[in-house]
């Protein structure tokens, strides 16, 4: 019968480099909000990440756009290829600072091209501001809070 996996130690100086480096790997967190009693997750692209502060693009008819208004908790989970994650417990936030929503424009083709103008009216940038950022390595099976 296989072992279970043994947990490695994780030196806590070093949790937010390794979850850093867990969420460039992964690129492509899963989102979960509320849909009244309902959760649903999603796959998102994040346009800008600040630490563990993470900007992401939506269209206002998205479904997303009224889970957010209505509920803006929300959770981030980044899983890399070695299974490590990332869990960041943030809320979220409409960004309206233009110098900002300018350089996310500006740093981003993809949406540029398909919403073709920074003042398109379906365009909405929403700031996840972290609460709780934890990390795990794979199958570890605990949890360590990062300080963010």
């Amino acid at each position: 019968m296989p072992q279970p996996p043994q947990p490695q130690t994780v030196d806590p100086a070093e949790l937010p480099r390794l979850a850093r480096a867990t969420m460039k790997a992964a690129k492509f967190p899963m989102l979960a909000t509320m849909d009244g009693d309902q959760p649903r997750l999603r796959p998102v692209s994040p346009v800008r990440t600040d630490g563990f502060t993470v900007y992401i693009a939506n269209l206002r008819r998205y479904g997303k756009t009224r889970e957010l208004e209505l509920n803006p908790k929300a959770e981030l989970c980044y899983t890399d290829d070695d299974h490590h994650q990332v869990r960041i417990t943030a809320h979220a936030e409409v960004v309206t600072d233009r110098v900002l929503l300018e350089e996310i424009w500006a740093a981003n083709p993809l949406l540029r091209a398909f919403l073709g103008t920074i003042d398109n009216p379906e365009l909405v940038i929403y700031r996840f501001v972290p609460e709780r950022v934890r990390y795990m390595r794979e199958w570890a099976l605990e949890y360590f809070e990062v300080r963010c």
